[in-house]
This record gives structure tokens, C-alpha cells and sequence, in this order.
């Protein structure tokens, strides 16, 4: 009879003919997981090896779960992640973007020893491969805050550096299939329905911009209408109370075309350097994590 394994962790990835990123970011991954957490990947029936790759690692017990077949959508296959995951706390790994092990451990053992947090995020690091040694410090302190003290029913972040509990699921949903912006309209859902969210001030992750990146290929129409829509169910009224929500979304849509066509139009020098380039971005987010004093601060302090 074999034994049934516990897991106190799940790192869930999505992905799809990204196989340059996705040996970077799962080898760093492989490196640092524990005895008592998986690594479960959902490939969307890759055409460029990345089929084969994962298979091998799953034969050698690198990859825990594997499973590849065609997705409806991006949401679609983040949502067989989640379903397959069996630990206790899920965090999602992006195949292209960088994350500091030792930050989300902190944050896994700070949801282990608080059942009733839902979902932890953090602050926020960003850059690009074409100018990688800028590297951009965000955080959503200030709006976690607010919703906090009850000033807005909701608020955005990204799920880049997202904690769930796994059985705070059954509560908060699956990512919305309908949705081209899945991360926006999960962050204003997990506020929305007050979802015990606690908010650690270090850095679980650094998001990383480049021509192939998937908020590079977005719909912008679509963007415009889910924007409208997503707004006004969950109430969000974006960051300026005296803008009016459609100001809001034509106002990210702006700096989302302009951001756009700077990446597309950039030349991209740094293709046989990714290695190098993911290197020192996993060193800096380390010593930012290891030379900093973080703490959590929870829904409930107010």
C-alpha cells in the first residue's frame, strides 16, 4: 500500500511554447523545492520541445504532475493547475518571471501557522530583458490599506506574487475563463468578497517584460470592454477618486499601448544572454529579501 504524501506547498505553472524561459525558470525551481511540496506544470500541447522536456523531467521525478493537451485559454490551463494541485498552499510560477524561494516560505510557513489567512500577496519588483539592470520597486501597500479600513471595496495586484490556500478555493473561485485580463478580475475578486488577505512587505517576485511575454500580445479591445465591465461589478474605482472609471481604463490603456510598442519596437540583443540576464535578476531579488526587514501585515489589524 503506498504511503500518501502531505504536501504543505504546490507550485502550479502554465505553459505554452516558452521553452527557453521555462528551462531557466524550472531548473531554479527544481533546485529549490522541498521534500514536502510539488511542482505540478500544465503544458497547452507545446510545438516547440517543451512536450518532450517535461516529460523527461517527469520520468526522472524532477515534476511531480505533468500533464500537456491542448488549453481553451490562458485561464483554462492555470485552472487545471489549481485543480490537480494537493498542497495545503498554492503558489503560481510563471514561466518567464523570477521569484525568491526564500521569501514565499516565509510567506508558506506565516499561512501554516494562520489557517484563516486565504491568500498572502507582497510587493512587487519589475524590469525587461532589453534593459535589465533597471529594475523598478512597486507595491499596492498603500491600496491594501485602504481597502482595509473599508475607504474601497476592492483592489488590484498581481498574482505574480500570490499565496491561496488551496481550500480557500472553494471560496474565492477559479480564474474566470472569460476574462483576457485573468489576474485583474482575480485580485478585484479576492477583495471584493473580503477574502482574508494579508499583505507580507518584502518581494516574492520580480515581473519580467520581453517582446514574447503574454501582456505584450493582449487584445486591447477586449482589454477596453473587460476593463468597463470588471470595474463596475466589483466597484473598483481605480487609484484617483476623481477620475471617472472609464478615465480609468482609457488612462491604463494608454500607458498599456505605449509600453507595448516600446517592447516590440526595442531591439531585442539579449537572446543568447537570458541566462546571464535571469541570473542576476534571481541575485537581486535574493539580496533584496535576505538584507531587508519585512513584515505581515494582516486584513484583521485595522
Amino acid at each position: 500500500m503506498s504511503e500518501t504524501i502531505e504536501y504543505s506547498l504546490s507550485f502550479i505553472l502554465a505553459t505554452s511554447n516558452r521553452l527557453t524561459f521555462l528551462k531557466i525558470t524550472l531548473e531554479k525551481l527544481i533546485n529549490n523545492v522541498e521534500t514536502n511540496e510539488e511542482i505540478v506544470v500544465v503544458d497547452g500541447a507545446s510545438t516547440d520541445g517543451t512536450k518532450e522536456y517535461l516529460q523527461q523531467l517527469y520520468h526522472e521525478g524532477k515534476i511531480h504532475q505533468f500533464i500537456s493537451e491542448p488549453d481553451k485559454n490562458q485561464a483554462h490551463g492555470w485552472n487545471k493547475a489549481m485543480l490537480l494541485a494537493r498542497g495545503t498552499i498554492i503558489k503560481k510560477i510563471i514561466d518567464d518571471d523570477v521569484f525568491c524561494y526564500t521569501a514565499i516560505r516565509k510567506c508558506k510557513q506565516y499561512m501554516l501557522s494562520n489557517p484563516s489567512v486565504d491568500a498572502i500577496i507582497s510587493n512587487d519588483l519589475s524590469s525587461s530583458t532589453n534593459n535589465y539592470k533597471q529594475i523598478d520597486k512597486l507595491s499596492r501597500l498603500s491600496q491594501f490599506e485602504k481597502w482595509r479600513d473599508e475607504q474601497i471595496p476592492s483592489f488590484t495586484f498581481g498574482d505574480v506574487h500570490l499565496l491561496i490556500r488551496r481550500n480557500s478555493i472553494s471560496f474565492i473561485g477559479l480564474y474566470n475563463t472569460s476574462f483576457v485580463m485573468m489576474d485583474w478580475e482575480y485580485a478585484l475578486r479576492i477583495s471584493y468578497v473580503k477574502a482574508n488577505l494579508v499583505y507580507y512587505t518584502g518581494y516574492n517576485a520580480l515581473s519580467v517584460s520581453h517582446p514574447g511575454t503574454v501582456s505584450a500580445n493582449k487584445n486591447i479591445k477586449q482589454i477596453a470592454e473587460q476593463g468597463k465591465r470588471g470595474s463596475y461589478f466589483y466597484q473598483y474605482m481605480g487609484d484617483g477618486a476623481d477620475i471617472s472609471i472609464w478615465s480609468k481604463i482609457k488612462i491604463g490603456l494608454g500607458k498599456y499601448i505605449l509600453k507595448r510598442k516600446k517592447i516590440l519596437n526595442q531591439k531585442n540583443d539579449n537572446k543568447q544572454n537570458f541566462e546571464t540576464i535571469y541570473k542576476s535578476f534571481y541575485c537581486y531579488i535574493d539580496e533584496l529579501n535576505q538584507n531587508g526587514q519585512f513584515t505581515f501585515l494582516s486584513s484583521n489589524d485595522a
